[in-house]
């Protein structure tokens, strides 16, 4: 089956049915990618090691808005 093929039977769908693919469609999209959390989840966590052993400083939102205007 194709993708062209997919998309016509779709079509015969009953509205129900339509809505109901799309949101089984869409919630396969949602999926996190559990390796990019990963790299994520990491790089959280090393950004916040260096904040707390004051490698970094913080900036006050205002300081950002001063510094932009």
């Amino acid at each position: 089956m194709n993708t062209k093929s997919v998309f016509e039977e779709a079509l015969h769908l009953s509205p129900a049915e339509r809505l109901q693919l799309i949101e089984v469609l869409t919630k396969s999209l949602s999926k996190p990618d559990e390796s990019i959390e990963k790299i994520w989840s990491d790089e959280s966590e090393k950004r916040y090691k260096a904040l707390e052993e004051n490698r970094v400083r913080s900036i006050s939102i205002n300081e950002i808005k001063e510094r932009y205007k």
